[in-house]
């Protein structure tokens, strides 16, 4: 299968709630993950991710599909073509 390089962004709206395992599904993926930009929203308390990726649709359907199963944690992805 063909790699895709791509953008996902993750919005974690309970961070003591979510938020570890954000960071657990996030480390087993790590092989996908070229770059990590985390900024904590303190006056909304959320916590915005943005992470940049490489991989098979598959893998970055399986990364994404674990974060989005988490309770609080909305994900969206866009990847090239």
């Amino acid at each position: 299968m063909e790699k895709r390089i791509g953008v996902v962004g993750i919005v974690v709206e309970n961070h003591k709630e979510s938020g570890s395992a954000v960071q657990e599904i996030l480390t087993q993926y790590s092989s996908l993950i070229i770059g990590r930009m985390g900024i904590p929203y303190r006056e909304r308390g959320i916590s915005v991710i943005s992470i940049i990726v490489e991989g098979n649709t598959d893998e970055i359907g399986a990364l994404t599909g674990r974060l989005g199963n988490l309770k609080g944690v909305t994900v969206k992805t866009a990847l090239t073509a």
